[in-house]
């Protein structure tokens, strides 16, 4: 006899459609079903006495299901135990339920409102720094022993009172609480110093500081935050521009630091220098000024990239990527081109000069023609020039043996090819140029072709 009734079985599908079920089907459902709870049972009853218990729980139903691949149950999750009612649907038929407890209505409606939970807010802080975790209100205690060795009342830990419940928790600045005060006073000193236009002694020092004392580590995200700020806000001022590249370019010649976590950080501001569409004022500082800033800033973003470049995939693309995006908007100035230009000479090398700068210098040459008939731009439009010119150079570095000999052609024929390639301006400088190797390393690409 099975102990699960087999009527059960014809009850679950007369619900679900099904009328008339073999009974030899019903038997066979009820023995299987049978079969399946004595096999969940077995293993809440592990899950049971594994925990040293002799009361068996949902939870542990719901571990076996779980264990066993099966859907778990939900609804049943109570500390207080069930009450199961009984009611007779027809003779010797009983049904039982859980009982559901009765609330007063009136006790509910003039029963006081829950606690508002406290809104959600988010703060960012260090998890670590290079690997050392600082003892932070934010981050939990390293020793589980200090937790009883702390002190209590008011001097006490900010973790454990948050832990303990205390919703008065006052978290300080970060700040205070990484850094000595001997860190911030030297960060507030570099920081004074570098900006100093009377004193170029102590702005000297400063530099020198940067490139060669050890323990700075601490300072490196403060000093690329304090570069980003002065860079966004001081694009009219050359001066602060420039010393803060000199910064950078301090940092990245010190050994002792670790720089590649912060790459991230550095590279939009040494490309605001590079490519910015408007860096300072040119009444003041004259209309060629911002071009030095660019040269800086296009060796400062050659040295990043060929220290951290082998360690990050995307380093390079993305700054090819931002460059060749400004070469080719023709709305920005002559300064932006000419750092473009530089940027993806010293990224991209002679293979990107091959593939992104010479297919659409043809193209350039439009907006470089009426560049070149404004007295106002012509200067600026020279200095593009020579940025073209320095990228044309590097193609020397591999070109083919022997091809201004063979396969080349010479005189008129030459001045054509050129500008077809290189366009009117740019084409007639090469030749005026004279160099043979350089003239035939531009026209190599055709002849690969």
């Amino acid at each position: 006899m099975s102990v699960w009734n087999p009527e059960n079985v014809t009850d679950v599908a007369e619900s679900i459609g099904i009328a008339s079920l073999n009974r030899d089907v019903v038997e066979h459902l009820a023995r299987d079903v049978e079969y399946r709870m004595s096999q969940v049972l077995n293993e809440a009853l592990k899950f049971m006495r594994h925990a040293k218990r002799t009361t068996l729980t949902t939870q542990d139903i719901s571990q076996a299901l779980r264990l066993l691949d099966v859907e778990p149950l939900y609804g049943y999750e109570s500390t207080r135990p069930l009450r199961f009612g009984e009611a007779s649907i027809g003779p010797g038929q009983p049904l039982f339920y859980v009982e559901d407890e009765e609330v007063d209505f009136e006790k509910l409606i003039n029963a006081p409102l829950p606690k508002v939970p406290r809104e959600m807010s988010f703060t960012a802080h260090w998890l670590a720094v290079e690997g050392v975790q600082p003892s932070i209100p934010q981050n939990p205690l390293t020793d589980p022993r200090s937790a009883e060795l702390a002190a209590k009342g008011s001097g006490a830990n900010n973790t454990l009172a948050a832990i303990s419940g205390n919703d008065n928790v006052s978290v300080k600045p970060l700040v205070k609480h990484v850094l000595s005060k001997e860190l911030q006073l030297y960060f507030s000193r570099i920081s004074t110093a570098i900006l100093d236009r009377t004193n170029d002694d102590y702005r000297s020092a400063a530099f020198a500081s940067l490139r060669t004392d050890t323990g700075l580590h601490q300072l490196i995200p403060y000093f690329v935050q304090f570069v980003a700020d002065k860079v966004t806000h001081n694009l009219k001022s050359i001066f602060v521009l420039t010393q803060s590249m000199q910064l950078i370019a301090a940092l990245l010649e010190n050994q002792s630091l670790y720089l590649a976590p912060y790459i991230p950080g550095v590279v939009p501001s040494v490309l605001t220098c590079l490519i910015g569409k408007h860096l300072g004022t040119p009444a003041v500082d004259g209309p060629t000024t911002h071009f030095a800033l660019r040269d800086y800033a296009s060796s400062l973003l050659s040295k990043i990239a060929r220290q951290y470049g082998p360690t990050s995939s995307t380093l390079k693309p993305r700054i090819a990527r931002s460059c060749l995006k400004h070469f080719l908007d023709s709305h920005k100035p002559f300064g932006t081109h000419y750092g473009a230009l530089l940027g993806l000479t010293t990224i991209a090398g002679s293979q990107g000069v091959r593939a992104l700068i010479l297919p659409n210098l043809k193209a350039y040459d439009a907006h470089l023609q009426e560049g070149m008939k404004d007295e106002g731009k012509k200067e600026q439009a020279e200095f593009v020039v020579s940025a073209v010119l320095k990228a044309l150079e590097s193609l020397l570095e591999d070109a083919m043996g022997g091809a201004a000999a063979n396969g080349h052609p010479k005189g008129e024929a030459v001045r054509e090819r050129l500008v077809e390639v290189l366009g009117e301006v740019v084409g007639g400088r090469v030749l005026e140029g004279g160099r043979q190797e350089l003239i035939a390393a531009v026209l190599e690409r055709d002849l690969v072709v």
